[in-house]
C-alpha cells in the first residue's frame, strides 16, 4: 500500500514538474535537456563541428542539443541498452557499451574519429535503497570514465552525472587525474533533494 501511495506521490510531482512541462511545450524529449542547456550556457562544452558520444542516450533529451550545437559537420553516436526513437543525423547503437560487440559497433560509427567530448546522463534503475543504489551508479560512473579516457583525444572534455555518497570523492580524484580542468555543477532542474550531481572535465591528458 505505502509503495502505491509512493508511486502515485512521484507521478504528482512528475506531472507538477516546472520542467516536465516545459519539456513537453518545447519539443524536448526529457526534462534532462534543461540540465544539459544550464551546463552549456556556462560552460561551452559542446562546440559546432565537433564528435560527441552519448552515453545512456535514451529517451534522447540530451542527443537533440547536442546534435543542434555540433552542426551539420559534427558527428553525434548514442547509445543505450533501452531502444531511442530515432533522430535525424544521430547514429544510435543499442546495447550495453562496455560489452565488446556494442563498443565495436561505436568504434564502426567512429570509424577511426578521435572524440572531442563524451556526455552521460545514465543512471541504474534505482530501488531507493542507497546501499545498493550508491554502488551501482558508481559503477555505471568508473565504466563511462574508463570509455572517455580510451577514446577523447587530448585536450577533449567529460561529462558525467553522479551520485554524492560513498565512492564520490575518490571518483572525484580520478577525474582530476585524467583531467586538466574539474568542476562540479548541480543544474536547477536537478531537483534539490536529489543526490545527483555533474562532473564537467576538460583538457584531458591522455
Amino acid at each position: 500500500m505505502s509503495r502505491s501511495k509512493s508511486s502515485s506521490r512521484w507521478i504528482r510531482e512528475h506531472e507538477d514538474d516546472e520542467f516536465v512541462k516545459r519539456a513537453r511545450a518545447e519539443g524536448y524529449r526529457s526534462r534532462a535537456a534543461f540540465k544539459l542547456l544550464e551546463i552549456q550556457d556556462k560552460d561551452r562544452l559542446i562546440k559546432p563541428n565537433q564528435v560527441v558520444v552519448d552515453l545512456g542516450a535514451a529517451p534522447g533529451g540530451w542527443s537533440q542539443l547536442a546534435r543542434q550545437w555540433i552542426g551539420r559537420n559534427g558527428i553525434l553516436v548514442a547509445s543505450d541498452i533501452l531502444e531511442m526513437d530515432a533522430m535525424a543525423d544521430v547514429d544510435f547503437v543499442c546495447g550495453d557499451f562496455t560489452e565488446d560487440a556494442c563498443l565495436a559497433d561505436i568504434l564502426a560509427v567512429l570509424d577511426g574519429r578521435e572524440v572531442d567530448v563524451v556526455i552521460s546522463d545514465m543512471a541504474p534503475n534505482m530501488s531507493g535503497n542507497v546501499n545498493v543504489d550508491l554502488p551501482r551508479a558508481m559503477d555505471l560512473c568508473e565504466l563511462a570514465l574508463e570509455f572517455a579516457r580510451q577514446q577523447l583525444k587530448p585536450g577533449g572534455s567529460f561529462l558525467i552525472k553522479v551520485f554524492q555518497g560513498e565512492g564520490f570523492e575518490a571518483y572525484l580524484r580520478e577525474c582530476r587525474d585524467s583531467f586538466a580542468t574539474v568542476k562540479t555543477r548541480k543544474p536547477k532542474a536537478s531537483r534539490p533533494r536529489s543526490r545527483e550531481l555533474y562532473i564537467l572535465g576538460s583538457g584531458f591528458k591522455g
